[in-house]
């Protein structure tokens, strides 16, 4: 990660300063069985909360990945699924005034379960099955406020017949 600050000119000539976070792309996983949805719970450092979120994650020497291949990594990383079929859902971007990371979000199916194999920070991940009614009601309810898979999931709606 860099934190950045670049001067600028504006429209009307005068000078300007934006701060900017660089960091790494990410894949962001829906991963779907039937009605039920994968989810995993982890403590949020930058908030102070244990938060329930879509799979999802980048790390510095997976810049470069492809970012089918990262989700790949990332799902069966964090939960030990694997999937035979990806679909992509869209492009979503973390935060644009003020970071220039970007994710890639995919729908897993035809999913198969396996042992997960987290990083040492994942250690205390939790891994959930929950019906689309249940995300939902924990969405309105404040219990899901990870903006990116509340973002993930209207992506999966608009795709939905």
């Amino acid at each position: 990660m860099v934190l950045r600050e670049d001067t600028f000119r504006r429209p009307d000539g005068s000078d300007g300063l934006y701060g900017v976070i660089d960091k790494p792309d990410y894949a962001l996983v829906v991963a779907l069985d039937g009605d039920r949805l994968a989810m995993v719970e982890q403590y949020r450092y930058p908030i102070g909360l244990r938060r329930w979120e879509f799979v999802q994650g980048t790390a510095p020497d997976r810049a470069e990945m492809p970012a089918r291949e990262l989700a790949e990594r990332e799902l069966a990383e964090e939960t030990g699924l694997t999937a035979a079929t990806w679909t992509y859902l869209g492009l979503l971007d973390v935060a644009p005034g003020v970071s220039s990371q970007r994710g890639r979000a995919f729908l897993a199916t035809d999913l198969t379960a396996g042992e997960p194999a987290r990083e040492d920070t994942e250690a205390d991940m939790r891994f959930a099955w929950v019906t689309r009614a249940e995300f939902e009601d924990r969405a309105r309810s404040g219990e899901i406020t990870d903006a990116q898979t509340l973002a993930a999931y209207a992506l999966l709606l608009l795709r939905s017949p």
